[in-house]
Formats: C-alpha cells, structure tokens, sequence
C-alpha cells in the first residue's frame, strides 16, 4: 500500500493519506530480468554438434518453432537433436518423443564427410518408418560461388 504527503485536510486524524496507485517499477524490473534471460537463452536453444555442413544457394525457408534435428557425425554416429542414439533405435526414439507425429519435418543435418550411401541408408529407415516429410539442411552459400563440377575421366568430345 502506498501513502503520499499530500495536501489533506488538517482535521484528518491519519498523518499519511492512503494512496491507490499501482507501483509499477518491480513489474518493469521483472519483465526486464525476464527480457534478458530469454536473449541469453535464445541462441542456446540451437543444436549444437559440430557438423561440417555443404553450402546450398537455395531459398532459405521458414523454420518451425520446435524443429526435429537428425544429424549423422563424421564418424557416421546418428544423433536426434544433440542425443546420440543407433541406427536401429532412430525411429523408436522419434516416435517416442513428445511431440510425435509422422508429418511433422525432420530437419536431416549430414557432414560433408559423410559418404552419399550412408545418407541414403538414414533416409531410407526414416522413410520405412513412416517419416515422408524429411527436409536436408545445409549452410546458406552465395549464389556467385557456386562449386564446379569434377573433372571426370571421360571428356565430351
């Protein structure tokens, strides 16, 4: 409760008159405080396992709120989000998380050291699983740059 010295009445018997404004400063502090954990916090709540990933010159698209991250390692190790788990257990634990559901997208994160096959093999047990809406993600390049196809052993003639 608030008073203030206000001019009152001289017959008032209280010394300190009532006062009914709301004080806003610690709701201002708080939202603050709150202000600054969630920009520290924001940029943690990326996954973050070191993956060397190819650039593309695609149209970056709009991401959901709770992405669903399937990286492959160099070492070929499969990780949902920053958990690693095995081969046979990948759709097990996606249809075990919380947020199950077949059609949400997958977000597939391979280094650049990983063989095509090995890919390939990933996909498929997703695919086997019931996961169809799978989406590869790689790093945002610049359209001028792009990389020159391989030499082969057989020119044009």
């Amino acid at each position: 409760m608030g008073a203030s010295i206000a001019d009152t009445d001289p017959d008032d018997d209280a010394d300190f008159a009532e006062s009914h404004e709301i004080n806003v400063t610690p709701f201002i502090d708080v939202i603050l405080v709150l202000l600054i954990i969630f920009m520290v916090a924001a940029p943690l709540s990326t996954v973050d396992l070191p993956i060397d990933l190819p650039t593309s010159t695609a149209t970056p698209q709009k991401k959901p709120d709770k992405p669903t991250y399937v990286s492959i390692k160099p070492d070929l190790a499969v990780a949902i989000g920053e958990t690693l788990v095995k081969r046979v257990d990948l759709v097990r634990s996606l249809d075990a998380m919380a947020d199950a559901n077949k059609e949400r997208f997958i977000f597939l994160r391979a280094d650049r050291a990983v063989p095509y096959g090995e890919l390939m093999d990933v996909l498929e047990l997703l695919r086997a699983g019931g996961y169809s809406r799978i989406k590869l993600v790689a790093l945002e390049g610049v359209p001028g740059n792009a990389v020159a196809p391989a030499a082969t052993d057989n020119p044009k003639p």
